[in-house]
Parts: C-alpha cells; sequence; structure tokens
C-alpha cells in the first residue's frame, strides 16, 4: 500500500535518447485533462546518447512543485536507471519494469514492455506502452489519451498513429489491471474537473510569455544550456507575435546585437547562462554608458567553467550583480514559480525601458524544466506605452533634465529617449565619456555631471522595488527563513510539512505552532529600503541557497541583517523537501 502523504511521486529513468521526455510528456498532459494536479520536474546528464536521465512527476491534491526523493513508483527503462535510482527506493517503493531488460536482485513488478511493442511490430511503442501502463493504474479517461496520442502522432501518418493507439491500450488494460492488485493499491487524490480549465506549463513558457507581455520584441542569443529555452521559445512564437529571433554567431554578437535593436527602438532581450554571460560583460557596461535597455537573461548552472552544464544552482548571483565595470544602476530578479515569473517577464521590461539601464533576470536549469499547472486568470497582463520620444532639431540624448520626464519626480537622471528616424533629431551615443548632445569629451566637470544623472537613475528603480512575498507571521515568528529564485516551492512545502507535524495540545484540541515564518525574495537587487526591519525580531534568520558561498545571505548581511545560519547546497541537485525538512527540525 503506498502511502498518500503527498500524493503520489513517479520516477521514470532512462538513458539520453530512450524517449523519457515521451513518456512525461504524455503522463502530465494526459493526467492534467483527466482532471489530475500534476507537476514535473527532471535531471539529466550532458549527453545526447547514453548516460541516466530521469524525470519525476507529481501527482497531488494541491499544487506542489517541490522536489522530492521519495518515489512511490519507479519505472526504469534499463538497468542504468535502476542503478540510478536505487538510492531513492525503499520498501514502499513500487518498481515497475521489464525484467527481460533489467538485471537486478530486487523485486520489480513485470512489464512487458518489449514483448507488447514488438508484438506491434515497433520496438518505439514501448514508450507508448509505458505511459499508458501509469495512465491505467490511475485510471486516467482513456478517451483523452487517445486524443492526445492523436495530436502528436497524426502528422506521422495513419500507420504510426494507429500503432501507438493499439500500444496505448495495450498498456492502459495492463495498468488498469494492476492497480487492482493489492501490493500496490494507490489512493492517488481525487481528481476535479476545475483542473482542466488550467493550463500547464514550464518556467521557459511562463518567463517567454512574460517577456512578450511585456512587449520584448528582440531576442539575439547563442545557445548555451539551460539558457537556450527561452531562444527556442521565442523562436516558436516570432510570427505569431511578430518577434525577430536572430540565434548570433557567439554571446559577444549577441549582446551587441540586442543593444543596436535597442537603440532601433526595439525591446530587447539576450538569454545565456554564465560562461557565456561572463563573454557580454562588456556590453553590460556599454548599456550603463550608453543608456540604452536590455534584458539579460542567465540561465544559472555550476561551474567554474563548463562545471555541470545539465545541472541546477543558484551561483551567478555576484555575477550579475558586479558584472560590467565602472559604475552604473541595475536591477536583478530571481521568479520563482510560473506566476511570477510571468509578472518579472514584464517588470523587467518596464524598468529596463523605463530607467534605460540593463536588468537581469536569474533562473536555473531546475526552474526552467519545471512544469506546472496554472490558472490563466492568474497570468496578469499589465499595459505598457512606450518611453520613445520625437525628437526635434535642438534634441539632446543625454539631457541633464531634472526629472527626465516633466512632473515625474521618480525618473531623476533620465534623458528622454530617441530613435533614429523618429523626428528630425540626432541621436548620437558614445561609449566614451560624452556632452549631452553624445559627442566624447575630456571635460573633467562634465564627468561629474555624467555620472551623477546616471547614478541617479538608482532612486528611480528603488522606488519600484517588489516586495518580497511573507508567509506566516514574521512579527511573532522566531525563525525566518530566506528564499530567492526557484527555492520557493521547496521552502514552501518543508514548512507546510513542519506545520502537520507540529504535535496538538490533546485537551485544546489546538495546533501548536513552528514558530516559523518565510520570505522569498523575487527581487534581488535593489532590496527593499526596510529589509533590516523585516528581520529584527527574529531570534533566527535562516538563508536557503543553491550555492556553496552563501552569496544572497552575504548581500543580505550588508544590507544589516543578521544571517544566523546558511542552509547551502551546490552537488548539482535542488534541494528536496525531504532533506530540507530535516535540515530544519535540526534548528
Amino acid at each position: 500500500m503506498i502511502k498518500n502523504y503527498e500524493g503520489v511521486s513517479i520516477v521514470l529513468g532512462g538513458a539520453a535518447g530512450q524517449g523519457v521526455q515521451i513518456v512525461e510528456n504524455i503522463l502530465t498532459n494526459v493526467l492534467h485533462r483527466s482532471g489530475f494536479t500534476v507537476s514535473a520536474n527532471k535531471e539529466y546528464m550532458s549527453r545526447i546518447r547514453g548516460g541516466s536521465n530521469s524525470t519525476e512527476i507529481r501527482v497531488t491534491s494541491q499544487s506542489r512543485t517541490g522536489y522530492v526523493r521519495s518515489m512511490d513508483i519507479c519505472f526504469p527503462l534499463d538497468s542504468a536507471a535502476l542503478t540510478h535510482l536505487m538510492p531513492r527506493i525503499t520498501p514502499a517503493t513500487v518498481v515497475l519494469g521489464d525484467t527481460q531488460h533489467l538485471k537486478t536482485e530486487h523485486k520489480i513488478i513485470d512489464v512487458p514492455l518489449a514483448r507488447i511493442a514488438e508484438e506491434l511490430g515497433n520496438p518505439l511503442m514501448a514508450n507508448t506502452v509505458a505511459a499508458s501502463v501509469i495512465l491505467g493504474l490511475f485510471h486516467a479517461d482513456e478517451t483523452l489519451l487517445e486524443a492526445y496520442l492523436t495530436e502528436q502522432f497524426q502528422r506521422k501518418g495513419e500507420d504510426i498513429l494507429q500503432k501507438n493507439i493499439l500500444a496505448s491500450q495495450e498498456g492502459y488494460q495492463f495498468g488498469h489491471h494492476l492497480a487492482y492488485m493489492e501490493s500496490i493499491h494507490i489512493p492517488f487524490p481525487t481528481p476535479d474537473q476545475q483542473e482542466t480549465k488550467k493550463i500547464l506549463l514550464n518556467g521557459n513558457q511562463s518567463l517567454g510569455r512574460g517577456f512578450i507581455a511585456g512587449g520584448v520584441n528582440f531576442l539575439s542569443s547563442y545557445p548555451m544550456s539551460p539558457g537556450t529555452g527561452i531562444l527556442t521559445f521565442y523562436a516558436e512564437q516570432a510570427v505569431k507575435h511578430n518577434l525577430v529571433v536572430e540565434q548570433a554567431e557567439d554571446e559577444i554578437s549577441a549582446i551587441n546585437m540586442g543593444l543596436g535593436a535597442s537603440y532601433a527602438g526595439a525591446r530587447s532581450l539576450v538569454t545565456t547562462s554564465g560562461g557565456g554571460f561572463a563573454l557580454m560583460t562588456e556590453g553590460v557596461s556599454l548599456a550603463g554608458m550608453i543608456e540604452t535597455p536590455i534584458i539579460i537573461h542567465i540561465a544559472m548552472r555550476p561551474g567554474p567553467a563548463t562545471g555541470l552544464p545539465t545541472r541546477t544552482e543558484q551561483a551567478d548571483l555576484n555575477l550579475a550583480l558586479y558584472s560590467g565595470h565602472g559604475e552604473f544602476p541595475r536591477a536583478i530578479y530571481a521568479p520563482g514559480d510560473a506566476v511570477e515569473a510571468f509578472a518579472i517577464g514584464q517588470e523587467a521590461s518596464r524598468i529596463a525601458d523605463t530607467y534605460q539601464s540593463p536588468v537581469f533576470v536569474l533562473t536555473d536549469q531546475y526552474f526552467l524544466d519545471v512544469i506546472e499547472v496554472v490558472d490563466e486568470k492568474d497570468l496578469l497582463v499589465k499595459p505598457w506605452l512606450s518611453t520613445i520620444v520625437k525628437t526635434t532639431p535642438e534634441y539632446e540624448r543625454y539631457a541633464v533634465t531634472k526629472n527626465g520626464v516633466p512632473g515625474d519626480e521618480v525618473l531623476r537622471g533620465v534623458s528622454p529617449r530617441g530613435v533614429p528616424g523618429y523626428g528630425t533629431g540626432l541621436v548620437a551615443v558614445d561609449s566614451d565619456e560624452h556632452t549631452p548632445d553624445g559627442h566624447i569629451t575630456e571635460d573633467l566637470d562634465m564627468r561629474v555631471t555624467m555620472m551623477d544623472k546616471r547614478l541617479q537613475k538608482e532612486q528611480g528603480i528603488r522606488s519600484e522595488v517588489l516586495p518580497p512575498t511573507i508567509t506566516g507571521d514574521i512579527k511573532k515568528a522566531k525563525t525566518i527563513l530566506v528564499g530567492w529564485g526557484s527555492t520557493k516551492s521547496v521552502i514552501a512545502e518543508a514548512v507546510d510539512r513542519l506545520e502537520s507535524h507540529a504535535s496538538l495540545d490533546i485537551a485544546k484540541k489546538t495546533k501548536v505552532s513552528t514558530g516559523i515564518a518565510s520570505v522569498h525574495f523575487a527581487q534581488v537587487w535593489p532590496l527593499p529600503e526596510d529589509t533590516q526591519e523585516l528581520f529584527a525580531k527574529a531570534k533566527k534568520v535562516v538563508v536557503i541557497e543553491n550555492n556553496a558561498t552563501g552569496q544572497f545571505a552575504k548581500l543580505l548581511k550588508l544590507e544589516g541583517v543578521d544571517v544566523t545560519e546558511n542552509i547551502l547546497k551546490y552537488n548539482g541537485e535542488p534541494f528536496s523537501v525531504e532533506e530540507l525538512v530535516e535540515e530544519l527540525k535540526s534548528l
């Protein structure tokens, strides 16, 4: 009997190229359409073929996207996957697999994938069979399974489609039969038809949608995992949304293309990962000097150098914060879920355009690949207006105005932004220090004037900082947990588990509080002015992040926060809910 503590966790494993991704796509889509609340995350090795990859699909009674190590069902597609997943297998784990190809002494319930596929005349059908077995266990809607397969395989011809449908029927009936075996009876959450009205999004899709909603219409990039997902998403949406997408020859070209497009009036985005961004830093400084807006998406991965290119880490915060020589303002965001990513995509575009400065969005492999159920009503589209002005012959690109825009006190240091061809003025820009009309100067007093002008923009950026998300009674909490970016979901679930385990006063039948509150930062620079005050009454401030040196904790300390504990992980895996619960119990 599988315990339905936090729903059911299904883990599938196999080699790259073996079809684990296909199985995940079938399962998440059909389970969702059947009314189940699903999420999925994945881990994979840096190779095109071979190795051992896995995907974890959670079916829960409420939205949960945190990674859990526990497996209720394990379905390895080859012996290497079984070996790879063995540390996560417990006596309660039900292991399904084709014993014809799995060599182990561990107890396995035989699922003859190869035999069924061979009878259908195509060994590739084993993936469809495997997915359908699990759908049969969950009594998912079989008609929805056939409809999904039709969507995916119809373009490949009637013969391929019908063989996949037959494979799904064989697998579904096999799983349906297994569901009644006492040893693997699964008390799965009850389907809810309201869930079918929602949509499935991964991090790339939610953030990409946000950028598009914010008017970002130009993207340049040189592919680098895991940052390439935004590039491919934009390429897919280019025709529909009238986007310009350019794959550059390298990262230096990518950021300079972005700056050129922005100079011409576009809203520009570049996407990369840490190693690629290292080449962009001169371009970041150029953006600061020529006061040209650009959004830089850094999909963080473990370094230094190539490091672990397909794993996850939060170790590029300092890289974004201190990149580019010289001093100039910037903003840095790090979304923690799909709804937040959609909002931040728009906010990053607005702040970059308003303050004519570089803006960073930090994500990581875990966040970008997580699939979650989202209510489209929560994806709020905010209207935006272009700040570009029509120029006159007297136009000065770097005019030292009192407020930038007349009557708007927060825009100190912002000059009216013109673009070539819109009006009669000359839009001159210069990477050297320059005069208000954009021409090179070595006048030292002018240098001070222009530096002060540029740095004044930080006042405006600070006035629009996103407040952190606070969960629990922070004024009474003895311990405050702090996270940023992708740790949001796992911290939330760990706290929920601690609360559910809090002791009961038998006489009063009331729950005893754990005394924990949590604070999630979706904007990590600048920090809110009241950051220090936020943590003033807590006995313990515990910062949880996926890096080795506590980069965000150190940033909080610079803001005067007394950080008492760090919980760090930097082996390339995200935190699991279970390990975080144990870490917090020990505190």
